[in-house]
């Protein structure tokens, strides 16, 4: 198929989705797989505190900071070259993961995967506008896309559950492999190359935007042990600021940038980035939060507690899949709008939920708003931040989109430790362990909802 000609052997534009869809899904899978697997990591490796928060910090430095890099490299090097080429060091990762020995062997292991994902996040989604035509097909495509974002946190905390309590925490990496192997085998297949821009590397974009936005991912995942007043976590956010006008400033002068400029000259795309950023801040606290609640104070097992995700999947996607019908008649504005008051009308109930409370009435019903309005909201948030970018800044735009998706998470991860490090009232619940502490105290949720 020629990349220019997005309609031809159209027959395979499913089987293109499908690869896109499902390689990126992996990327969401394993994030949230590890919440679940925490816990049993623990107890295998003998982790400090310290230790087992670099488990998920290492992979969300490497890959918040290596993003722009990744997204640009395609531009270069041809997307799908370099997105086979993200697959490989993510699935080759997830087995290292899965046969890790040691602390160490395994918190390496978690970086590298880190950089496999800042590879395959933004390519999928610049293959993804370069493979389907502007109009209804990519409205399609970009509406499948944004409900994979959506479901895939909730659904790896169903299996990342289930294979923790039924197997082993390494079975959740190790079924990467197979998966990676076969998008590897199939993307050059299906797949077309998109036609690389020659010319130079801008190395200094290059290290001033990673090392950049890797010392903003520093200081927030720092503040969420120490403080935001913290000596480290001030330094940190001053450098990345510093760099980051260092990487504004050469970017304008670069004939070939890492972050061109002009994707920040329409508002629409401006509003998008900042609006998926606090978006899924507000998303990952609601993660962080409700699977504490359900474990710590509902009594679910891991499993149980992914499973009780379910209202919100189901009705995530079956809202999705309506999008392209929604925004042809009442544009984008619309639907993100009224995906973004349903997911804080659900949160505003779920935060009144008490100790005493049932879960269906108090949790799964908070839920089904709340995937609603994801199912509104993500497409519309991923068009946006790729509309009318040309095709040469194609990478760079899905760089972005995923450099704030991953900045939001970091953030609201951040401040959700911070509000877990409040004292507590101490009650009778059983002992449970924090993802950062992993110490016995009383049911976290008795910071928020008065014990029975």
């Amino acid at each position: 198929m020629n990349p220019s000609h997005p309609h031809a052997a159209r027959p395979a534009g499913s089987v293109i989705l499908a690869i896109i869809l499902v390689s990126y899904f992996m990327i969401l899978l394993d994030n949230s797989i590890i919440f679940t697997a925490l816990p049993t990591i623990h107890t295998a490796m003998g982790y400090s505190t310290t230790g087992l928060a670099w488990v998920q910090d290492a992979y969300t430095l490497v890959f918040g900071g290596l993003l722009l890099l990744g997204a640009r490299a395609g531009d270069l090097l041809g997307r799908r070259r370099v997105f086979v080429f993200g697959l490989a060091v993510f699935a080759v990762a997830s087995l290292l993961v899965g046969a890790a020995q040691s602390g160490w062997w395994l918190i390496g292991a978690r970086a590298l995967q880190g950089v496999g994902a800042a590879i395959v996040a933004p390519s999928s989604l610049s293959l993804l506008t370069a493979s389907f035509a502007e109009g209804r097909e990519r409205a399609r495509a970009v509406a499948l896309y944004g409900a994979t974002a959506g479901i895939g946190a909730s659904l790896g905390m169903v299996i990342g559950g289930a294979l923790a309590d039924w197997v082993s925490w390494r079975a959740g990496f190790f079924i990467n492999v197979p998966i990676g192997v076969a998008m590897i085998v199939l993307a050059p297949r299906f797949i077309p190359e998109t036609n690389r821009i020659s010319g130079r590397f801008d190395l200094t974009g290059a290290v001033s935007a990673t090392l950049g936005v890797g010392a903003v991912v520093f200081a927030i995942i720092h503040s969420a042990e120490a403080g935001w007043g913290s000596p480290m976590t001030v330094a940190m956010l001053i450098l990345g600021a510093v760099l980051m006008v260092v990487l504004v400033a050469g970017e304008r002068r670069a004939r070939q940038p890492i972050m061109p400029l002009r994707l920040f000259a329409d508002r629409r795309r401006v509003g998008a980035y900042l609006a998926r950023l606090l978006y899924l801040g507000a998303m990952i606290g609601f993660f962080y939060f409700s699977t504490q609640f359900m474990q710590g104070v509902l009594g679910f097992s891991a499993f149980q507690a992914g499973i009780a995700f379910f209202p919100m999947t189901l009705v995530n996607f079956a809202v999705a899949l309506t999008i392209p019908r929604l925004t042809r008649r009442f544009g984008q504005a619309v639907p993100l709008a009224v995906g973004v008051v349903l997911t804080f009308l659900g949160m505003v109930w779920l935060s009144r939920v008490q100790a005493t409370d049932s879960y269906w009435d108090a949790v799964a019903l908070p839920m089904v708003l709340i995937g609603a309005g994801q199912g509104l909201a993500f497409a519309p948030l991923t068009s946006a931040g790729i509309a009318d970018v040309p095709a040469e800044d194609a990478g760079a735009a899905s760089g972005l989109v995923n450099t704030f998706h991953q900045l939001g998470m970091a953030l609201g991860l951040g401040f959700s430790s911070q509000l877990q490090r409040q004292p507590v009232q101490v009650c009778n619940q059983p002992p449970w362990r924090s993802p950062r502490g992993w110490t016995p105290r009383c049911s976290p949720a008795a910071a928020y909802w008065p014990c029975a």
